[in-house]
């Protein structure tokens, strides 16, 4: 008889399919479970607020990632700005 999977286990499931940008029927194969376990425990996760908070902080990160994104832009626009200011001037 097969011994169930513990909640840690689970919420080490559902975090690496949220997080990874694998696709869940890999991250399903790499724990050994089946695909439609796996997306049904993500679904139970979503389901449960008091439980795991993974959404809210994965919008988190991802606002937080969008933000420096575009600071990273903004910086890299200024850097060509002034490359061909000093390049036009040193003619």
């Amino acid at each position: 008889m097969a011994s169930r999977p513990t909640e840690e286990f689970r919420a080490e499931a559902v975090r690496v399919a949220l997080t990874s940008g694998l696709p869940r029927k890999q991250v399903a194969g790499d724990f050994g479970i089946g695909f439609s376990t796996l997306n049904r425990w993500i679904q139970q996760d979503q389901r449960n607020p008091e439980k795991s908070t993974i959404q809210s902080d994965l919008e988190r990160e991802i606002a937080e990632l969008r933000k420096e994104n575009r600071m990273l832009r903004e910086e890299r626009e200024v850097l060509k700005k002034a490359t061909q200011f000093f390049a036009e001037r040193s003619k």
